[in-house]
């Protein structure tokens, strides 16, 4: 039965591909343009800078710089605070990705990477007041202001992710027995590149299938189209105060597509606290520029 149920939707789709091939074409089209105009452009140069950073220790210098605030905001430890950064500077999923990888090489341990899912995969800065600020709502300022209330909402889900989703069971200074191997800069730098390509290549097909998706959705569903693929929804709002609410909400979830690509690079992680996380940043930014909506 409950193979039953995952078929249907997809001869659904596969039906909707026959019916409506221009559609679909014209979908994936905007869908690869994007990625070769936004996408790739963005995120691939970041993953492969971020994986070699991390490669090369920089999560040993964030340690000692962020332990002081992130111990009793969120009861993690320093390291952890190399792929919150990183998710603010590169969008998303670079900050899951930065998790991963630091839980694949034994900094981190799993507890910890999971609670981070929660909270570090976030949308970039150049997203936020580059193409919604900027590009949708032709107002830097606009940006700025959605990009404070992500980084709050953000912030202030992790807060309620480690105090109060996580088990009552204290555990303030997690600890990780695992041995970092540090690697010589040509093998970080390769293992960078052809990981970045991956990882690119994945998200692009993601975006690119769920623009189809959304295209051939019914108009009755078109309504939805938020909680499948974030940009073509973001790019669809009204210039006004409850558009500004919209796009929080919005890029705070992330939709399906953002999911997804979070699934491909988190591996063997569990993404419970991360859909819990993004649930309550949703909550909080929707909130949270409904307040700031009358200084647009």
């Amino acid at each position: 039965m409950k193979k039953l149920f995952a078929i249907i939707p997809v001869l659904i789709f596969a039906v909707l591909l026959a019916i409506y091939p221009k559609e679909a074409c014209a979908a994936a089209r905007d869908g690869l343009t994007l990625c070769a105009v936004t996408v790739i452009p963005s995120l691939f140069p970041f993953f492969v800078v971020t994986a070699l950073l991390l490669r090369l220790g920089l999560d040993s210098v964030i340690r000692v710089l962020c332990a002081p605030f992130m111990g009793p905001l969120f009861r993690l430890r320093g390291e952890c605070a190399a792929p919150l950064l990183a998710g603010f500077l590169g969008g998303y999923p670079t900050g899951a990705r930065s998790a991963a990888q630091l839980y694949e090489q034994g900094v981190l341990t799993r507890e910890e990477t999971e609670l981070l899912l929660g909270f570090c995969n976030n949308c970039g800065i150049g997203f936020l007041v580059g193409f919604v600020g900027a590009g949708i709502f032709h107002s830097v300022r606009t940006g700025i202001m959605l990009l404070v209330v992500h980084i709050i909402s953000a912030l202030l889900g992790g807060v309620i992710l480690c105090r109060v989703v996580r088990r009552k069971k204290s555990v303030p200074q997690l600890s990780c027995q695992l041995p970092v191997q540090r690697v010589s800069f040509p093998n970080a730098l390769t293992a960078s590149v052809s990981g970045a390509l991956t990882s690119t290549l994945t998200v692009c097909a993601y975006i690119v299938f769920f623009r189809v998706v959304s295209a051939l959705l019914p108009e009755s569903l078109r309504g939805i189209s938020a909680a499948v693929e974030m940009v073509g929804a973001v790019a669809s709002l009204d210039v006004n105060a409850a558009g500004f609410v919209a796009a929080a909400g919005i890029t705070a979830w992330g939709g399906a597509s953002v999911h997804c690509q979070t699934m491909a690079v988190a591996g063997e992680l569990s993404l419970r606290r991360h859909t819990v996380g993004k649930l309550l940043q949703t909550v909080l930014a929707v909130v949270i520029a409904g307040v700031m909506a009358k200084w647009m």
